[in-house]
């Protein structure tokens, strides 16, 4: 079975098709976020620990953490403030994180600093990404998000993106990188635009998961992209992709309905043993008037809570894609 670890400095969590889904957090991220990139460039990073704190207490696995505030000189901006966000956050929380960069000297930076086993974000089909990114993989023996586009760009045919990323997790396996540490973005396209994009996506994770048997992952509001009520997609997409094979997705933990949608996936799936982490966290849910839900407290993440986190403890994207 295939498991990709990732840990803090004292948390250890198993990204593995038999383990409840993956929530990586993805609010501390400063693209299409002019207020939060330019509190960052003049040192203020008081909206970085609130959506720390705040993804933590609403039940995320992980947290990516971006810090692409300009594309003016980001080898020179990007490694310092990338390194000043990382220690922030993993001075607070005790998930462990995704390092979230497209500039590889802000990768390398962060992977000096950073404690326990990160996730790395990311690394493409293209030639010259592959032979940057993939040593630092091998030296810090740390996972690797592999997106499938390379120097074609994004093609709109799902066996090309699985090509390309069976390319890469062959070109790991060159580097001494074992398919368990590459965890595939199959890339999920705006389904207003692409009225197929949802079948695509769940095709190609049933082929990443019995073929190259990889750990997967996405950004998972890019489905819902330039369509009202985006958040009611996005819960529908989540069982969903979760029943096709996809075990992690780059998501906004705080919103309360896609939530419910992962841990009902969890306890339908068989990944919430003994429905713990359900009935922990919604024992005292109730109806609001008006028919809208509400929890009477919000759960914080514990170990073994039942959102991958196991109970074991050890001592870019968005400027990719739209996220909306």
């Amino acid at each position: 079975m295939t498991r990709t670890i990732v840990a803090s400095a004292t948390r250890e969590i198993i990204i593995g098709f038999d383990q409840p889904f993956c929530v990586i957090g993805e609010r501390i991220n400063p693209t299409g976020r002019k207020k939060l990139a330019a509190e960052m460039i003049a040192g203020n990073f008081e909206t970085v620990i609130k959506d720390a704190l705040e993804q933590a207490a609403c039940g995320a696995t992980m947290l990516d953490v971006n810090a692409g505030v300009t594309s003016v000189n980001p080898n020179e901006t990007e490694p310092g403030l990338l390194v000043q966000t990382l220690e922030i956050v993993q001075g607070l929380v005790d998930l462990p994180l995704s390092i979230d960069s497209s500039v590889t000297a802000a990768i390398e930076a962060a992977l000096k600093v950073a404690k326990g086993r990160p996730l790395v974000n990311s690394v493409t089909g293209e030639e010259e990404k592959l032979e940057a990114i993939l040593p630092l993989i091998k030296k810090y023996n740390v996972p690797v998000v592999a997106i499938s586009n390379d120097e074609t760009g994004i093609s709109m045919d799902p066996d090309v993106r699985f090509a390309v990323a069976k390319k890469i997790v062959q070109r790991c396996a060159d580097f001494g990188i074992p398919a368990h540490d590459v965890v595939v973005d199959p890339l999920v396209m705006p389904i207003g635009a692409l009225g197929d994009a949802g079948r695509q996506v769940f095709a190609l994770l049933r082929r990443l998961r019995e073929e190259l048997k990889v750990n997967t992952t996405c950004g998972l509001s890019n489905i819902s992209f330039g369509l009202p009520h985006r958040h009611g997609i996005n819960a529908a997409f989540i069982p969903m992709v979760i029943g096709a094979g996809m075990t992690s997705a780059i998501m906004n933990p705080v919103r309360p309905q896609e939530m419910e949608a992962v841990r009902g996936a969890n306890v339908l799936n068989g990944t919430d043993e003994n429905c713990t982490n359900w009935i922990r966290t919604y024992k005292d849910y109730k109806l609001a008037e008006g028919g809208q839900a509400v929890a009477a407290r919000t759960q914080v993440n514990a170990p073994g809570d039942g959102n991958g986190n196991g109970g074991r403890r050890r001592g870019g994207r968005e400027a990719r894609m739209a996220r909306g």
